[in-house]
């Protein structure tokens, strides 16, 4: 029984030092909304920052594969 309280305390404060404090974030709306030309300009630059790489790494892949060092 000795043993068995030893271990579940340890095991306790290896679970007690694994936690990490919540951050305290608060958000109000925003003094001026975004107008519909302005999100579709940020939403168009967000996606072309991420497909437009892809699309070249993906459209020269056997490129990349026939590539010796």
């Amino acid at each position: 029984m000795r043993g068995f309280q030893r271990v579940s305390g340890l095991l306790a404060a290896a679970l007690r030092s694994q936690r990490v404090p919540r951050a305290r974030v608060t958000s109000k709306p925003p003094e001026e909304p975004l107008s519909t030309a302005e999100q579709v300009i940020a939403l168009s630059v967000m996606f072309s920052c991420f497909l437009i790489p892809t699309a070249w790494i993906l459209s020269n892949l056997e490129h990349y594969k026939s590539k010796s060092d």
